[in-house]
């Protein structure tokens, strides 16, 4: 075997058979759990009229209900436990910028777990242990730094607790502490580059050379950005804090080809987001995720809302998940044409002139909505370059999504920046009674 090969895990070498068998164990074993002690689920189960004893074949598991955010903030803050209090060691939450905050408990097994599928994801993306790992996720009840930070030292990595924000004394502290791994969402990494070049230092000339990008939504384009003018290997991780945070699948160096699930832990379905009908592998549709072996909170078939597609494993016995190309609920509808903001980015990042950095502003003209794609332009671009950018990515967009909108080019580093996850689209629009 090779190096890589010999660093798999137990489960990373089941064949497929030993997988299946596997997973329909810890299913039935997680539906028991979650039927017996969390009342959400024993009520969700005996209004669709089926019991945990019910699944007998990983297939039968589409009989049982979906599992919502609405569902989780209906049963704020404590409902969805399946433990008692005393066996929670810690607690995450969403922002709650749209409603009420989802909140997460862990048991130390939970924990442990957690750690594990990090640690497994870091060393798929090419870490190994005595490598010196810089977290710009942001900490604290965010999933993102706290779960990389504990997966990275599960892997025997030496930890640089960085979190987001102070952007210069990030560029300063990867210069000297000389970090070969980076953690951070793809959008931040941008901010990192300009302020590399705003200090004159090549980014190419760093010790990085493994980027672990997750978070948000990112392009191939966009991997190809980074790759170049970072001189790294970039590649993707996944996860949300419903169902345990990051480390439920990740992209391994050596392919490049979509993330791996880790499905000995999270089971995936795609299902169609309007009928929730499952779909066949290879068709695109939503993500939902059932936990096989989580304590504190169980999850049953929880709509994700983003959008990708399952296809069979390569670099790994199990299966991939395609880059998300968006969520369900980032989609704008402008004029009855569908449009993800991914869509504009890949159009962004090839149009010349153009920095990564951009935002689509949506308004009302009239009684139609109107979309202006607002995008940086770089440092040496003049007013003719400029213009002909614009131009580009109207024609882009009507020639490769279907619809007309606007667009304007603006000065280098007038976009707002992020710090974690960054914010595409501002809806400005009127709201009609």
């Amino acid at each position: 075997m090779t190096q890589a090969a010999d660093l798999l895990d137990p489960a990373e070498r089941l064949d497929l058979d030993g997988l299946r068998a596997l997973q329909l164990e810890r299913l039935r074993n997680s539906l028991r759990h979650a039927y017996e002690n969390v009342p959400f689920y024993r009520e969700s189960f005996d209004q669709a009229g089926v019991h945990p004893d019910d699944c007998r074949s990983l297939s039968d598991l589409s009989r049982f209900p979906f599992t919502t955010k609405a569902d989780l903030r209906a049963n704020y803050p404590y409902g969805m436990f399946a433990v008692p209090q005393e066996r929670i060691r810690r607690l995450h939450a969403s922002s709650g910028t749209t409603g009420r905050p989802t909140v997460v408990g862990y048991t130390e097994n939970d924990l442990s777990m957690w750690a594990d599928m990090v640690a497994r994801s870091l060393r798929a993306a090419g870490a190994r242990p005595g490598d010196i790992a810089h977290i710009a996720y942001g900490y604290g009840l965010f999933t993102g730094g706290l779960g990389a930070h504990y997966g990275a030292e599960r892997l025997g990595c030496t930890v640089i607790p960085a979190s987001g924000g102070m952007t210069s004394r990030q560029v300063t502290l990867i210069q000297d502490l000389k970090p070969s791994v980076i953690m951070v969402t793809p959008s931040y990494m941008l901010t990192l580059l300009d302020e590399f070049e705003r200090q004159g230092v090549d980014p190419r000339s760093t010790s990085l050379r493994v980027g672990v990008f997750g978070a948000e939504p990112w392009t191939q384009d966009m991997r190809r950005e980074i790759e170049e003018r970072f001189a790294i290997d970039a590649v993707d991780i996944y996860g949300l804090s419903e169902v345990i945070g990051p480390g439920v699948a990740q992209e391994c160096v050596e392919t490049k080809d979509g993330l791996h699930v880790w499905e000995d832990h999270f089971f995936p379905e795609v299902v169609d987001p309007i009928t929730g009908e499952v779909l066949p592998e290879g068709e695109q549709g939503e993500l939902v995720f059932t936990s096989l072996t989580k304590e504190a909170m169980p999850i049953v078939r929880y709509r994700t809302r983003d959008l990708t597609r399952l296809l069979p494993g390569t670099a790994r016995v199990f299966r991939r998940m395609e880059k998300v190309t968006g969520r369900s609920d980032d989609m704008v509808i402008l004029r009855g044409v569908n449009l993800f903001p991914t869509q504009i980015e890949e159009i962004v990042l090839r149009t010349p002139g153009v920095a990564p950095h951009f935002q689509l502003r949506l308004t009302t003209s009239g009684r139609m909505d109107a979309l202006t794609v607002r995008a940086e332009a770089r440092a040496d671009a003049d007013a003719a370059t400029r213009e002909a950018a614009a131009r580009s990515i109207v024609q882009a967009v009507k020639d490769g999504i279907g619809v007309s909108v606007e667009a304007e080019i603006v000065d280098p580093e007038s976009l707002e920046r992020s710090v974690g996850k960054i914010r595409r689209i501002v809806d400005l629009r009127e709201r009609r009674g």
